[in-house]
């Protein structure tokens, strides 16, 4: 049964594939960049990746004495260069420039563009990270985060990872943060890098130490999971503020395989008349997880839930925003790879003004969605609920 299953993921992958060939996504609505003021700091959102690159680039070319730099892909591209040589450039001024990528979410990256200047300190989080431990599962996890901190001015995390496609042909999510709520960026980043340099780079290899900060931000908390220590916090968050939700959840989710006790919340919010949303891609760039989300659908439709699927490009944005006042954007999809497997990164927010960027963004979206009724969904043909029958028992994988 799970050769049949195997098979007809490779078969359907294979199909995706070469029906994409030499096609462009078409052009999608964005926001433009919105700063909130919180606290004695802001957040600022960006929904188009040529935007946040710009502003990315600018905080490196400004950075005078540390530059902390991770992302789960980092292509070999035009765009992949210039972070490169922004990056070379920083160290060779003097500033301090840690970088961290994943090294199996970039096999497909020419070995070339992996060789860096020694003034840099580079970070590879290997392929297979469990060592002489293969038995042990809390080592599995993939470097899954995107996080760039500039001195203690400005940091960055979100969706987005580094390449020209992302620049502008997905629909993604990140934030700027400035003020108190940089230091907890700057803790994550620290706290990975210490727990792997001696493995990763060498005994001799000093640790990141940081000074601790005096003040903190209350309304902006970074949540991490950290598969080394057994911490997944990112789903307790996620439910918690379902459950508590009278009045909408509106979530975006570029991949969402969700566990039965996730889909049980939103369920339950929709039938005690809490306005609850969906928007998924209408195609995404992994189709076998499309046809595992959808055998959710019927669930979360017969309870009320709305669903929308985004049209012409692809939406890889993880948010959620609750009841107008609590909002989330981070690395952390919906599925168990994310939620019980990867380090990931994402940021609670606690503002009003925020979580209005957030709906504002979600409406922008929804104009370029088709939504899913009950009843289309109901009379799909009999070949695709076979599929979503037969591929149902890799959700545990994914």
């Amino acid at each position: 049964m799970f050769g049949i299953q195997l098979v007809l993921a490779i078969g359907m992958s294979l199909v995706d594939s070469y029906r994409r060939r030499g096609k462009k996504p078409k052009p999608f609505p964005v926001t433009p960049p919105r700063p909130v003021p919180i606290g004695d700091g802001e957040v600022t959102t960006y929904t188009f990746g040529r935007d946040l690159y710009d502003d990315m680039l600018a905080a490196i070319d400004s950075a005078e004495r540390q530059i902390l730099f991770e992302t789960y892909i980092w292509k070999g591209d035009e765009m992949g260069e210039r972070f490169k040589a922004a990056l070379s450039a920083a160290a060779d001024r003097g500033v301090e420039v840690y970088c961290i990528y994943d090294g199996f979410a970039n096999l497909v990256v020419s070995p070339r563009f992996k060789k860096f200047s020694p003034n840099l300190k580079v970070l590879r989080y290997p392929i297979y990270p469990a060592g002489w431990r293969p038995f042990d599962l809390a080592r599995y996890g993939r470097d899954h985060r995107k996080i760039l901190v500039v001195d203690d001015a400005q940091g960055f995390v979100g969706g987005y990872n580094i390449g020209s496609a992302y620049e502008t042909e997905w629909r993604d999510t990140h934030v700027r943060i400035t003020g108190p709520g940089v230091w907890d960026l700057k803790r994550a980043f620290a706290d990975f890098w210490n727990l792997n340099r001696r493995r990763r780079i060498g005994t001799s290899e000093r640790p990141l130490l940081l000074e601790t900060a005096s003040t903190w931000e209350p309304r902006i908390r970074i949540h991490r999971n950290v598969p080394r220590l057994w911490m997944f916090p990112i789903r307790s968050m996620y439910i918690e503020a379902i459950n508590r939700a009278s009045v909408n959840v509106w979530m975006t989710q570029a991949y969402f395989t969700p566990d039965q006790d996730f889909v049980d919340a939103m369920k339950e919010a929709a039938r005690r008349g809490v306005d609850v949303r969906l928007l998924v891609p209408l195609k995404s760039n992994h189709i076998v997880a499309d046809w595992i989300s959808r055998g959710y659908f019927s669930q979360l439709l017969g309870a009320g839930v709305r669903i929308f699927r985004f049209k012409d490009a692809m939406v890889h944005a993880k948010t959620s925003t609750v009841d107008g006042s609590w909002s989330t954007v981070g690395t952390a999809n919906i599925d168990r790879l994310s939620l019980q497997g990867n380090y990931e990164i994402n940021v609670e927010v606690f503002d009003e003004a925020f979580a209005r960027t957030l709906e504002e963004i979600f409406a922008t979206d929804q104009s370029n969605c088709l939504e899913l009724t009950q009843g289309e969904w109901e009379a799909r043909d009999l070949h695709r609920k076979f599929t979503e029958l037969m591929l149902a028992p890799l959700r545990p994988l994914l």
